[in-house]
């Protein structure tokens, strides 16, 4: 029988160390990618994050992979630091954990996501 999305969640869930908004804010202060793969939409609507880099989740693993022809400059090898963020924490950590089996050993998501980030009080660009 096939798991449920909620199976597949806790599955991905336990490859993580997810972190709150204040590690967050913390680590992209200190170097960490900050990688926001909401929609433009969802960006529009509810503003951005200052210093994150948007990617579309669509090509999030090519554009992060570091043997990847079409990385970003920042994807210099598996070790990076990669903190994916979404709107309440849930397609992140799917995606964190897809990172982290293509060898992003140090991936994770922002627990709570966006909403938890703006909540925390922390600095959101319109």
């Amino acid at each position: 029988m096939s798991p449920t999305i909620d199976e597949v969640l806790e599955q991905a869930r336990r490859k993580l160390v997810r972190i709150e908004p204040k590690e967050a804010a913390a680590e992209l202060a200190n170097g960490a990618l900050l990688v926001d793969t909401r929609t433009e939409a969802q960006r529009a609507r509810q503003g951005e994050i200052p210093g994150a880099i948007v990617i579309d989740r669509t090509v999030l693993e090519w554009r992060l992979d570091p043997k990847s022809p079409s990385r970003i400059e920042q994807a210099t090898d598996h070790q990076i630091r990669v903190i994916v963020v979404c709107a309440e924490g849930f397609s992140s950590s799917l995606a964190a954990a897809s990172l982290q089996d293509i060898g992003l050993v140090n991936a994770t998501d922002l627990i709570g996501g966006f909403q938890a980030w703006k909540a925390a009080g922390f600095p959101v660009q319109t």
